[in-house]
């Protein structure tokens, strides 16, 4: 093994949790030590036993961050597979009739239960259309959908042809859908009449049409009908889902692929400058949302899983789609969101599916906190065992809430820190070993070797606040940039060589847990205190008032930063939202986190601009308070895009003409 540093913080057991209820951690510590110690032979012990290899690869890291310069470097190089018989063919023999996707459309009860063996024949015959299509392995195909079992079919079908799907997000623009068509060259676009979502209608087919406006390189259009609404056609290039698939056959022949042939290009979200399409390869990925999914939910063969998010992001390719099939759950797709048609419609299906394991973000939780504990006490949520929140902190209210309220007191919470680069949980409470804290990200798992660097890349030990890096590659990680490897570089590689920086700052405690602080870029530096934004939101948030809170930075002329926060408040605060109310807030952020601390400026606006997976989109935030709102790019991304001009307005600005 190259490039491992000699020691690592080893977490020691802290005291949360009743001794007779929390498992021992020393298997735990066992397990992540010999993976520290010997990781080639730890993750090729784990690929061997979890994924149907073609030939079994006998070679594990290849190459170094040291190297990256120089190309990407690999797992498993010498293995060859096809990823799809991890995640269907084998399952045929040992659960051929258990449910593979539990889907619930736009409308409760709007049910459909996919087996695995139901899931093969759909993907094969998919598979079979695609290529009489001309999408051969290696060419690209743009998945945009909305979360249908189809937008899950067409990912494995493109898998089983050895070709490079890139799904995206269904609430992206034309605009967004045309730079990652032509970043990266896709021949395919593959996309539905119309999506559905809180019952409205998203002009899926109509956008599609729009993005693919002279650009050559597609050459066919394949859409799924969902709504049967008319939609604008063009011949010779569009085909309906229908008309190529359901005659096909249901018997394929998987292509085989090397370990590190792309699975999936996955463009991140950035608000400005050229799409970054993040690429994963087949053998290491899905060795690692295997592993993760299974070790970190406590994973049984019984059990219901429900992650609620999109599989426009990384959480749906991982822990939606190929993480649990390649473990033979049953996993659930859901096309709806959790206010619609109220506030209990997660609890509703927990209820209805018998749901086991539930995964969703903080800002969903913060959300229905805020509607009362009604929507959720009102239905059976006994099924229930684990359950998981990711895509950011979770404030310490929101996680009390979730676990008292909603798991009753008796289920455990896995916070998950990973990002789209790592493709799949870095650090994360492991269900139930794992004594948890409220809002810390807690341990890292076996074969996440992480560090805490100052800015010189100086190594920080103990009890510190840094910025986190990881000193050693792990099968999940992202290889390179589609088409700009120098970009790959110069973005993780760069700022701290030898080391791979996750752009994000983290406190670690003196139990050795990780608290993520946020992105550095969310820093403020306020006479020279340097303070996370998260820092100030999880403070605002525990005040009784404050149902959400954003903060950012804003060039102050004494402080050189100030601090704006943007305030939601609960919908039975009596608060008028003023003096009284910043002067209550301030005394918060003081005793939280320090006499240094302090908020410059409150807005009380009646919601955040959220993108639909549930992420603040902060740089509109910074326009309005650093007061030019001239130009706020896109924001056909938004759940909400009308609560921009009322923050806009509310600042005492005008809204830019759209």
């Amino acid at each position: 093994m190259t490039d491992t540093p000699t020691l690592y913080e080893v977490p020691e057991r802290v005291s949360a949790g009743s001794p007779s209820s929390v498992p021992d951690m020393n298997a735990w510590r066992r397990e992540w030590l010999r993976a520290r110690n010997n990781p080639d032979g730890f993750w090729l012990e784990q690929t061997r036993d979890r994924i149907a290899w073609r030939k079994a690869p006998t070679l594990g890291l290849e190459g170094s961050y040291s190297t990256v310069k120089d190309g990407p470097f690999s797992w498993f190089s010498d293995g060859t597979l096809n990823i799809t018989e991890s995640c269907l063919d084998r399952h045929l023999e040992e659960r051929p009739d258990k449910v593979a996707i539990l889907y619930e459309g736009d409308e409760p009860g709007a049910v459909e239960r996919i087996t695995y063996r139901e899931l093969h024949a759909r993907v094969c015959k998919a598979a079979n259309a695609l290529s009489e299509l001309g999408l051969k392995k290696g060419e690209r195909a743009i998945i945009y959908m909305g979360m249908v079992p189809e937008a899950a079919v067409a990912m494995l079908a493109c898998a089983r042809l050895g070709a490079i799907h890139s799904v995206v997000f269904g609430g992206f623009s034309s605009e967004a859908l045309r730079d990652r068509i032509r970043d990266c060259g896709a021949e395919m676009v593959i996309t539905q009449d119309e999506g559905m979502r809180a019952g409205r209608t998203i002009p899926l087919k109509e956008t599609t049409d729009a993005a693919c406006e002279g650009e050559h390189s597609v050459k066919s259009v394949v859409v799924v009908k969902r709504t049967g609404s008319d939609v604008g056609w063009t011949e010779g290039r569009d085909v309906w889902w229908h008309d190529v698939v359901e005659p096909a056959s249901a018997e394929h022949e998987a292509v085989e692929c090397a370990a590190e042939d792309p699975l999936f290009i996955l463009y991140t979200s950035g608000s400005t400058g050229k799409p970054k399409g993040v690429v994963h390869t087949c053998g290491g990925y899905i060795t690692y949302t295997s592993y993760t999914h299974q070790v970190v939910f406590d994973l049984r063969e019984d059990d219901v899983y429900a992650c609620v998010a999109d599989v426009g992001w990384i959480t749906g390719h991982s822990y939606i789609v190929y993480g649990p099939l390649a473990n033979g759950a049953t996993t659930m797709m859901f096309e709806s969101t959790p206010l619609y048609p109220d506030a209990g419609r997660y609890w509703d299906m927990v209820e209805r599916h018998g749901i086991t394991t539930f995964y969703t973000a903080p800002t969903a939780i913060r959300a229905l906190a805020a509607k009362g504990d009604d929507f959720v006490t009102k239905y059976d949520r006994s099924s229930l065992r684990v359950l998981g929140t990711v895509g950011e902190p979770i404030n310490p209210e929101a996680w009390e809430w979730y676990h008292s309220v909603v798991g009753e007191g008796r289920c455990n919470i896995v916070d998950t820190w990973w990002q789209t680069e790592t493709g799949g949980m870095m650090i994360a409470p492991i269900a139930p070993a794992t004594p948890t804290k409220p809002g810390a990200a807690s341990n890292p798992l076996p074969g996440i070797l992480p560090v805490l660097v100052d800015k010189d890349n100086r190594i920080l030990r103990g009890p510190c606040s840094g910025h986190l890096c990881v000193d050693y590659s792990w099968p999940g990680q992202a290889r390179t940039v589609w088409g700009d490897h120098a970009r790959y570089v110069a973005t993780y590689f760069s700022t701290y060589p030898g080391r791979y920086f996750t752009g994000d700052g983290c406190r670690r405690d003196e139990d050795g847990y990780y608290w993520i602080t946020g992105r550095v870029d969310d820093v403020i530096n306020v006479s020279g205190h340097r303070m996370g934004t998260a820092e100030f939101e999880a403070a605002l948030i525990s005040a009784e008032d404050v149902a959400e809170a954003a903060v950012v930075g804003y060039p102050h002329p004494i402080k050189g930063q100030g601090v704006y926060a943007y305030i939601v408040l609960q919908p039975d605060s009596e608060s008028d939202g003023g003096e009284a109310l910043e002067k209550a807030l301030n005394g918060v952020v003081r005793t939280q986190i320090g006499a240094q601390a302090r908020v410059d400026t409150f807005q009380i606006v009646p919601g955040l601009p959220k993108t639909r997976s549930g992420k603040v989109m902060r740089r509109i935030l910074r326009k309005v308070a650093e007061r030019d709102v001239s130009n706020i790019g896109d924001t056909s991304t938004l759940a909400d895009p009308s609560v921009v001009n009322a923050i806009i307005e509310g600042a005492g600005l005008t809204p830019p003409a759209l």
